[in-house]
C-alpha cells in the first residue's frame, strides 16, 4: 500500500492532512496523535472505504478491515459475520448429496476446519454458527469480526481500536494476532501493550507524518527527549528576545544621548552651516543603520521565539490541576456489607459482597466483560440502591464513565457547570473551565461537539472546580476513545488527585501509573480476594 501526496478534509472542509506520502508492507505500524487529526480517516483511505481530496493510492493485494464500532443487521448470524454463509451453504448441500456440478466444483473441503480453527483462537470455539450476531457483546462482536478476518487472510490488516471494550485477556489475544499476521498491520490503538508489540510508529499532527521506527516504549523515549529538547529551545529563545530588547534599548538611549550632544555642538559651533548639515545627515543615516540592524535582530529573535513556541505547544504535555478534596487518611469511605444488586426480573447481578475503603485508598476493579463491574461502580457512586444487605457512603462521590454521561449534548459547558453546581455563579464557571484549558469561548462549546477526552475533561472540571469537590472518583473505563495524550494527562491529574479512587480500567499501564495501592477481581457478580496490582 502506497499513499502518495494525499490530502484528506471533513465534509465541512477542514483540512486534516496534506501531502502525505507513506508506504505500509509486511510489517506492523501502529498511527497515532491527538484525536482530531485523522487517524481514522487515514486508515479508512488505506482500507479503501474512503477516497482523498487529494493524491493517489497505489493497492498490492488485499485489504482487511476492522471498524472500532459496527452495527450488525437484524437478521444477521454467525456465519454471516465470519463471511461464510455462502460456501457453507454449498458445502452443506454436498455433503447432503443434493449438490450441483457447480457446488462440487466449489466445495471448500477445508471450510469447517478452518472456521473452527478461527473460532477458538479468538476465544469463541463453541460459538453456534445460526446465532443472531446482534445478541453478541461487543467484545464478542470484535472477537467474531477478527476471525472473519483470519478466515479471509487479507495481505493488509486494518484495526481502528481494535481493543476497545475487551477485556484484559481478549485485550492479549489481539495483540498475539497482530504479533502472528503474516502479513502487514495497519492500527489506530492507545493501548499501549498492544503498541509494543509493533514495528513502527506513524505520528500523525497538524505539522504531517512521522514515521518511528520501533514500538511504543522507544517511541516514548524519543518523544520526551524531543519535548526536553524543545523545552530548552523555547528558554533559549526567550532569554535571546530579552538580550536583544535589552540591547536595543541600550542603542536607542546612546543615540539619543548623541543626537542631544550633537545639536548642542552645532547650535555652539561657528564651523559652515553646509558642513553642519552633512554632520548631521552622517549621524542621522548612521542612526537609521542602527535602528535597521536593530529591527532585523528583533525580527529575527521573535520568529525564532515563535517557532519555539509552535514546537513546544506540538509536544508539550496537557496538563490539569486537580484541586484538593482535604480528604483525611483515616477516614471511612465506603462500606459495603453482604450487599446485593438483583435485576428487575429477580436475577443476582451482584453479591453479596462486602467491601470497606478508607482514606485516599486507591482500587482497581478488574474481571471479564459481564463479570457485574458497572453494577458494582453504580452501586458505589449511589446511583443503584443494593437489593440487600447495606451500604454507607459517608463522602460524596462522583461517577465518570467513558461516555461523561452526567454531561447533556445540547448543552454549553458554562451551563453543564452552573448545572451541576447550582450555587456558583457564571465567572465562577468560566474560571473553573480555564482550569481545565477550555478558556474564553471553548467554555460555550456544546457538549455534543467534544471529542471524548475533551468531554471527560469538561466532566473532570464539572465535579471537581466546585464548593465541595468530591472525596471518592469512581471511574468507569474512562480511557475509552481518549487519544494516548488525553489518556497521559487524565493519568497525571489522577495522581495528584488527594481522594479516593475506585477504577474499572482493562488498560494496565493506566493502572500501573495512577498507583493503584489493590486489585479487586470480580467474577460472576462476586469479589474475589484482593490483591497487589
Amino acid at each position: 500500500m502506497t499513499l502518495n501526496s494525499v490530502a484528506a478534509r471533513t465534509p465541512d472542509g477542514r483540512g486534516l492532512f496534506d501531502n502525505l506520502t507513506l508506504a505500509f508492507g509486511r510489517e506492523r505500524t501502529a498511527v497515532v496523535g491527538r484525536n482530531g487529526v485523522g487517524k481514522t480517516t487515514l486508515l479508512r483511505l488505506v482500507a479503501g472505504l474512503s477516497a482523498p481530496a487529494e493524491g493517489a493510492l497505489t493497492r498490492a493485494g488485499t485489504v482487511g478491515w476492522l471498524a472500532q464500532a459496527q452495527t450488525p443487521a437484524d437478521d444477521e448470524t454467525v456465519a454471516d459475520t465470519l463471511g461464510v454463509a455462502a460456501p457453507l451453504a454449498v458445502l452443506r448441500r454436498v455433503l447432503a448429496g443434493d449438490g450441483s456440478l457447480d457446488d462440487m466444483a466449489e466445495a471448500d473441503w477445508t471450510l469447517e476446519e478452518r472456521m473452527q480453527a478461527a473460532l477458538a483462537e479468538v476465544g469463541l470455539a463453541e460459538l453456534a454458527l445460526d446465532r443472531r450476531t446482534a445478541d453478541l457483546s461487543g467484545g464478542e462482536q470484535t472477537r467474531l469480526r477478527l476471525a472473519g478476518l483470519k478466515l479471509a487472510a487479507p495481505d493488509l490488516l486494518v484495526l481502528d481500536e481494535p481493543t476497545n471494550h475487551l477485556d484484559i485477556d481478549a485485550r492479549g489475544m489481539i495483540a498475539d494476532v497482530v504479533a502472528d499476521w503474516p502479513g502487514g498491520v495497519v492500527l489506530v490503538s492507545h493501548d499501549r501493550a498492544l503498541l509494543r508489540r509493533v514495528d513502527r510508529i506513524v505520528e500523525l499532527s497538524g505539522l504531517g507524518a512521522r514515521v518511528h521506527g520501533g514500538g511504543w516504549d522507544l517511541y516514548v523515549e524519543r518523544r520526551d527527549a524531543e519535548r526536553a529538547a524543545a523545552e530548552r529551545d523555547l528558554e533559549q529563545a526567550e532569554r535571546a528576545v530579552g538580550r536583544v530588547q535589552r540591547e536595543n534599548q541600550a542603542a536607542m538611549e546612546r543615540q539619543a544621548r548623541r543626537d542631544r550632544a550633537g545639536k548642542a555642538a552645532r547650535a555652539n559651533s561657528s564651523d559652515p552651516k553646509i558642513l553642519l548639515d552633512a554632520q548631521a545627515q552622517r549621524a542621522e543615516e548612521s542612526g537609521a543603520r542602527g535602528q535597521r540592524l536593530a529591527e532585523r535582530k528583533r525580527q529575527a529573535v521573535e520568529t525564532e521565539l515563535a517557532e519555539a513556541r509552535e514546537r513546544v505547544e506540538h509536544v508539550r504535555h496537557m496538563a490539569l490541576a486537580m484541586p484538593s478534596t482535604g480528604l483525611p487518611g483515616g477516614r471511612t469511605v465506603l462500606n459495603l456489607s453482604d450487599a446485593v444488586v438483583t435485576a428487575n426480573d429477580g436475577r443476582r447481578l451482584l453479591g453479596p459482597l462486602s467491601l470497606r475503603l478508607t482514606g485516599p485508598e486507591r482500587v482497581a476493579v478488574v474481571g471479564p466483560n459481564g463479570a457485574g463491574k458497572t453494577t458494582l461502580l453504580k452501586l458505589i457512586a449511589g446511583l443503584t440502591e443494593p437489593s440487600a444487605g447495606a451500604i454507607e457512603r459517608p463522602v460524596r462521590a462522583a461517577l465518570l464513565d467513558q461516555q461523561a454521561a452526567m454531561l447533556k449534548p445540547d448543552e454549553t459547558l458554562v451551563e453543564a457547570w452552573l448545572r451541576l453546581n447550582p450555587l456558583g455563579t457564571p465567572n465562577a464557571a468560566r474560571a473553573a473551565l480555564a482550569r481545565f484549558l477550555f478558556r474564553n469561548v471553548q467554555a460555550d462549546r456544546r457538549v455534543g461537539e467534544l471529542s471524548g477526552g475533551e468531554r471527560l475533561r469538561a466532566a473532570l472540571a464539572c465535579v471537581m472546580t466546585g464548593t465541595e469537590p468530591p472525596q471518592l472518583l469512581v471511574l468507569d473505563e474512562p480511557t475509552n476513545h481518549l487519544d494516548i495524550d488525553s489518556v497521559e494527562a487524565v493519568e497525571a491529574a489522577l495522581s495528584g488527585y488527594d481522594g479516593a479512587l475506585v477504577v474499572v480500567s482493562h488498560d494496565a499501564d493506566f493502572l500501573a501509573n495512577l498507583g493503584v495501592d489493590r486489585t479487586l477481581v470480580l467474577k460472576g457478580g462476586q469479589l474475589q480476594p484482593s490483591t497487589t496490582p
